[in-house]
């Protein structure tokens, strides 16, 4: 599902953000990576998604090298591949249901289309009833859960989630790693990018520490040991 050989990243300051990464996700994986601030994680989502690209190596998803992909293929690429952020980035004029329903519109689908798909995910995320709520009227659990019924509606192979519960309490954080486990169960391969102790060791899956822009463990029922 994701191979990644031989990484190497530098930033125009000098700053080396990975080194000679190899790394390798199957196909319905739950895998948490974890590590410091400045250890690299931001710069290996970036790099999955097309945002930035290795100095070195190569990147492949699906057997397809990404690794300088044309920037015309580059919206295929994150149709495949969810994203979900600590910020939430929903439209704070628009509804839940509005929300969910722009991802659809701006790759030019079909009204039919977004009226079928936009109430599964809902569902999925246990928001049905929100549907016609306002960004300001969730919690920040539920203004969450609209983000990841958002990166469902393409019916991404992947999702990324970078410090998804970052802005959250607990019972709510948990909620939402309840939810990414539920898409898991679908079988969508899940990377999830946090600082959370509690949730990394509650997991119980596979666990891979950057430090210093390279991965110093990769474990199955790991625990965050930094």
């Amino acid at each position: 599902m994701i191979k990644i050989t031989g990484v190497t990243k530098i930033y125009p300051t000098g700053t080396p953000a990975l080194r000679h990464l190899n790394l390798h996700i199957d196909a319905g994986e739950f895998v948490s990576i974890v590590g410091q601030s400045g250890t690299g994680k931001t710069t290996l989502v970036k790099m999955l998604i097309a945002e930035e690209r290795p100095n070195k190596g190569t990147i492949e998803i699906g057997g397809w090298d990404i690794s300088n992909i044309d920037p015309s293929d580059v919206p295929y690429l994150r149709r495949q591949i969810g994203v979900v952020f600590q910020d939430f980035k929903l439209l704070p004029k628009r509804t839940v249901y509005e929300n969910v329903a722009f991802a659809l519109e701006v790759s030019g689908e079909q009204r039919h289309r977004i009226h079928q798909v936009v109430p599964q995910v809902l569902e999925i995320v246990n928001l049905a009833h929100k549907a016609d709520s306002y960004p300001f009227q969730l919690s920040g659990g539920e203004q969450q859960r609209t983000a990841i019924a958002r990166s469902l509606v393409h019916r991404p192979k992947i999702i990324v989630a970078d410090e998804p519960t970052g802005n959250l309490d607990s019972i709510n954080a948990a909620e939402i790693v309840s939810i990414l486990k539920k898409i898991n169960e679908f079988g969508t391969t899940i990377i999830l990018v946090t600082h959370n102790r509690e949730i990394v060791n509650h997991l119980r899956r596979r666990v891979i520490t950057l430090h210093g822009g390279e991965i110093i463990s990769d474990e199955n029922e790991g625990k965050y040991k930094l």
